[in-house]
C-alpha cells in the first residue's frame, strides 16, 4: 500500500502560505478548518476549497488572496462564488490530501522532512537576487508572485462619516438639540473618510534593468488587480508607453504578453530625463501625477542629460503626494548611489529602496501604503 500524506500537516503548511499572501490563518482557524475536513471528502477539491473559505478567511479583502494563495499551493483552479461546485479530479500537485486508512495520522519522515525543506526552500527563495536565479527558480518565483497583494495607498476624503469619537458634527449636532427642544444630550461626532490614492508606476525596461523586468511587471499587475480604477503603468526607456490597459488583464501571463507587445523600446537604452519630461507633459501635469505615489523602477544608468533628469524629478517632487525610488542594485552589499542619474534624482525623492528580491518588493508594498 502506498504511503499516505498527513491531511493535518498539509493544513499546517498551506496556513503558513497564507501567512506569506497576507491572510492571519491563526490556530483557531486552522483548527476550525481541520474540524470541517473531519466531516468533509477530502479527497474532493471543491469541498477543501469552501471548508478553507469559511474558515479562515476573515473578509471580503480575504477571498481573492485565498484563491491566489489556493490555486498556487494546490495547483489547481478555485471553484468560484456563486455556482455549483464542480467535481474535479484529485489534487495532485504541491500537497496531495490523502487520509491513511489506518487512521494513525503518521506520515513518512522522508515525506515531512521534503516539505519542510520545500517550506525553506521558498523562505530563501524569497531573499535571492532575482537577477542572479536559474530559469527554475525563476519559475518558482513566479508562482510566489502570484500571492503577493499590493494595498493601495489611501488619503483623507473631503466626506465624513459617523462615529462615536472624533471631531464634532456641528450640523448634526444642532438638528438633535433642535429636536430635542433646545436640550443637549450629547454631541455628534464625525470622522473623515478615506480613498484609495492614485499610483502611478513608471518601469525603466532597458537593457540593464533586463534581469528585474519580469518579477517587476508582475508587481505593476499585482498593483493594477488590486487598484484597476487608481493605477496607472508607463514603461520608460528611450520612449513612453502605458501600458495600463494591458495589465488589466486577469492572467499575469497574459498581461506580461500583451504589454511586451506594446512596448517599442524594450531592452533598448534609456533616456530618463527626456522620458519623464513627456510623461509630466503629457499626462503628470494634467492630473495623472497630481497627490498621487509615484513609484519609479530604474537602477538610474542615464545616457542623456542628468541636469535634465534633475529638473524633471524636480518638477515631478512638486506634484506628487511621494516620489518613491526602486532600484535592484541598492539591496547589494557595499552598493553606493553613484551614477549620474541616480545622483541627479535622489534629492527629490521621498524614499530609495531596493528592488532585487520577492522579500524587497513586500517592504515595497508596506512603503507604498505608508507613504
Amino acid at each position: 500500500m502506498a504511503e499516505q500524506r498527513d491531511v493535518v500537516e498539509t493544513m499546517l503548511v498551506f496556513a503558513r502560505t497564507l501567512r506569506v499572501a497576507g491572510l492571519e490563518a491563526g490556530p483557531d482557524r486552522v483548527q476550525a478548518m481541520v474540524a470541517a475536513l473531519g466531516e468533509l471528502d477530502v479527497l474532493e477539491a471543491g469541498e477543501v476549497y469552501w471548508a478553507g473559505r469559511f474558515t479562515l478567511c476573515a473578509g471580503p479583502d480575504d477571498l481573492e488572496r485565498y484563491d491566489a494563495a489556493f490555486n498556487a499551493f494546490f495547483g489547481g483552479e478555485s471553484p468560484r462564488a456563486g455556482g455549483p461546485v464542480p467535481r474535479q479530479e484529485r489534487i495532485q500537485e504541491s500537497a496531495p490530501l490523502d487520509l491513511d486508512p489506518s487512521g494513525s495520522g503518521t506520515e513518512p519522515a522522508e515525506e515531512s522532512s521534503d516539505r519542510h525543506a520545500m517550506t525553506s526552500g521558498e523562505e530563501v527563495l524569497r531573499h535571492r537576487d532575482i537577477g542572479q536565479l536559474s530559469p527554475a527558480e525563476r519559475e518558482q518565483l513566479r508562482r510566489l508572485f502570484g500571492l503577493l497583494s499590493v494595498r493601495p495607498p489611501t488619503r483623507p476624503s473631503r466626506r465624513h462619516s459617523r462615529s462615536h469619537r472624533g471631531a464634532v458634527d456641528v450640523p448634526r449636532t444642532v438638528r438633535r438639540v433642535l429636536r430635542n427642544g433646545g436640550e443637549i444630550r450629547g454631541l455628534a461626532r464625525q470622522r473623515p473618510r478615506t480613498k484609495p490614492r492614485r499610483v502611478v508606476l513608471l518601469v525603466d525596461v532597458s537593457g540593464s534593468m533586463g534581469p528585474y523586468a519580469d518579477a517587476i511587471l508582475r508587481f505593476a499587475h499585482a498593483a493594477v488587480r488590486r487598484g484597476q480604477a487608481t493605477t496607472e503603468v508607463f514603461t520608460v526607456g528611450t520612449r513612453l508607453t502605458r501600458v495600463t490597459r494591458e495589465m488589466r488583464h486577469r492572467d499575469p501571463d497574459r498581461a506580461l504578453s500583451a504589454s511586451g507587445a506594446a512596448i517599442p523600446d524594450w531592452s533598448g537604452g534609456t533616456r530618463l530625463g527626456q522620458v519623464l519630461k513627456a510623461f509630466l507633459d503629457r499626462w503628470g501635469q494634467r492630473g495623472t501625477a497630481r497627490r498621487a505615489t509615484v513609484v519609479i523602477f530604474s537602477d538610474g544608468w542615464e545616457r542623456g542629460d542628468c541636469v535634465q533628469l534633475g529638473e524633471q524629478m524636480q518638477r515631478l517632487a512638486r506634484l506628487a503626494h511621494a516620489v518613491i525610488w526602486v532600484n535592484p542594485h541598492k539591496g547589494r552589499v557595499g552598493y553606493e548611489p553613484l551614477t549620474g542619474g541616480m545622483q541627479a534624482a535622489l534629492p527629490h525623492v521621498s524614499t530609495f529602496v531596493a528592488g532585487h528580491s520577492l522579500a524587497a518588493f513586500q517592504e515595497l508594498v508596506e512603503e507604498m501604503a505608508n507613504a
